[in-house]
């Protein structure tokens, strides 16, 4: 399984998904389409975001990848226009980094 996750990684998330042995990309930057691509996006099995700032990313890795599964694991609201693109939005304080990477990695 191919993930990028794009934000920053407070709570270990990409950690736990390395463990479980999902090929990583991290996009730090913001996930436009150039480092969307340049990620392998259209090679994706799933898109993970930690912050809501760059949810305008979703949309445009959707229409690269209509397949794209897209995660988005944070507290912060999500904004309208993307929460109908996202297939799970997850609050790190419900569910643990290790119980979402078991999930996503199934």
């Amino acid at each position: 399984m191919k993930v990028l996750l794009v934000g920053p990684d407070r709570d270990g998330l990409g950690d736990a998904l390395e463990a479980e042995g999902v090929e990583l990309t991290r996009i730090e930057d913001v996930a436009n389409r150039p480092a969307l691509e340049d990620a392998g996006v259209v090679e994706a099995d799933a898109l993970v975001l930690t912050e809501t700032e760059s949810a305008t990313g979703i949309p445009v890795a959707k229409d690269l990848n209509d397949d794209l599964h897209v995660v988005v694991y944070t507290a912060d609201d999500l904004p309208d226009f993307a929460r109908g693109q996202a297939d799970l939005i997850v609050d790190p304080e419900l569910l643990s980094a290790e119980a979402v990477a078991e999930e996503l990695a199934a």
